[in-house]
């Protein structure tokens, strides 16, 4: 079994009603068992900065999949959720973005698939909802903590719990 982060996004529609939706369709459908989910952030759009604030998250889950099925699989959630990759502007609005974080130590430089994501040190998004649930968890070397401590968290905004 591999233990895999995954971060949730999107500034479309009810974004936390998605999430909570989301999660079990990724569960179920990677046949994973949820090992922690982080709180929901408010966070300002990254990339294209026109656009509504994103609600980001994390999950931690653990599951027998190798890296690309599991990608493939989160693609399939985010196409169930409204999300068309070949129609969208990079960066803009959408209703579900599933990123893969983390697969174990896995190293993968693919086209279709780059593990670590490439862009995680940079992404604050990312990064504080990560670090509330692993702080600790080193990636390419570096503790999620660690990387946090380098960023700008300014604008992110932790939403208070659903009930």
């Amino acid at each position: 079994m591999a233990d895999v982060l995954i971060a949730l996004g999107g500034n479309v529609g009810d974004v936390r009603a998605t999430f909570q939706k989301a999660i079990s369709n990724i569960c179920g459908m990677t046949q994973a068992a949820l090992l922690a989910r982080s709180s929901d952030y408010a966070t300002p759009p990254w990339g294209e900065e026109q656009q509504a604030d994103f609600i980001n998250a994390c999950i931690e889950i653990e599951t027998s999949l190798d890296p690309h099925a599991l990608l493939f699989t989160l693609h399939k959630i985010e196409k169930k959720f409204g999300r068309d990759r070949a129609q969208e502007t990079r960066w803009g609005p959408r209703t579900l973005d599933l990123d893969l974080i983390a697969y174990d130590d896995v190293r993968i430089d693919k086209p279709e698939l780059t593990l670590p994501h490439p862009r995680l040190f940079e992404r604050a998004f990312v990064l504080v909802p990560l670090a509330e649930i692993a702080p600790d968890r080193l990636i390419a070397g570096r503790s999620v903590s660690a990387a946090l401590a380098q960023v700008s968290t300014e604008g992110i905004l932790r939403l208070p719990d659903l009930g």
